[in-house]
């Protein structure tokens, strides 16, 4: 029932839009969620899981970098974090016993106070090599934190579900930080892209519907003005229009060809 209304309203808006003052545009569809997919550091390429047009579901393996070099560094970082909390317990323990001395000098009466005096200075010295081994703990544990999200990094994962169209690296390729590595496409979310003129700007709005049609696979349906966007280069005098729409199980992929009628 609702694909025979969807229908009866297509059929409409293009009986419609046969009538003097049509005005037919032509667009591309674009995806709505691409996703450009760089590397954080320099190294090699280990591994590459995917190519150019398979489907990725988010959280999958795109490519792996070598680690070797990361390994010795993300090891040596919890090395560090062990042996600072090794300090910090000793002079904890240390610390430990000095109190209990004092309390047994403290309830002798017999004890000169020299001597309780002194391992208050004890005390007070141990409490300092205390803090600092706290502090190394904390400045361990921050470095360790950073080579293990590093260590994630060479891993690269799908940040969303999509299809790789754009793929720059093979197995043995050094990558650089920045280097854009791989591209995703969402093939689900889409949109049609369309420019048109300042002299019928006044006949589009947004939340206006149209009807849209893709050629090739001879498709048609209702779309939507989404936004009407001011074009980046003001000489061309042309305002970008993106039209929303649902695909459903169509046959439809970013940079196909596309018309869309404004009545």
């Amino acid at each position: 029932m609702l694909n025979h209304k969807k229908l009866l309203i297509v059929t409409f808006l293009l009986i419609t839009s046969l009538g003097a003052g049509e005005i037919t545009l032509t667009g591309t569809v674009v995806s709505n969620g691409q996703k450009m997919i760089g590397s954080r550091y320099m190294g090699y390429i280990k591994k590459v899981f995917v190519k150019l047009g398979d489907k990725v579901k988010r959280e999958d393996d795109l490519y792996e970098m070598e680690s070797a070099e990361f390994d010795i560094m993300k090891s040596q970082a919890d090395l560090m974090l062990e042996q600072s909390k090794i300090v910090v317990e000793f002079w904890r323990k240390r610390l430990s016993n000095i109190n209990k001395r004092k309390d047994r000098l403290k309830n002798n009466s017999n004890m000169p106070m020299m001597n309780y005096d002194d391992m208050e200075a004890q005390a007070e010295n141990v409490m300092g090599m205390l803090d600092a081994a706290q502090i190394m703990v904390e400045q361990a544990s921050i470095k360790a934190k950073q080579m293990a999200t590093v260590f994630n990094y060479l891993k690269m994962k799908a940040p969303s579900d999509g299809v790789v169209v754009q793929k720059n690296i093979k197995v043995g390729d050094m990558v650089m930080p920045g280097m854009l590595t791989i591209m995703l496409v969402d093939t689900e979310s889409l949109e049609i892209d369309v420019s048109i003129s300042e002299g019928i700007i006044g006949r589009v709005k947004e939340g206006q519907k149209l009807a849209v049609k893709i050629p090739s696979i001879n498709y048609r349906t209702i779309g939507t003005i989404h936004a009407i966007i001011p074009d980046a280069n003001p000489m061309t005098h042309k305002i970008k229009m993106r039209i929303s729409f649902d695909k459903g199980d169509a046959n439809i992929f970013p940079g196909m060809y596309a018309k869309v009628i404004i009545p």
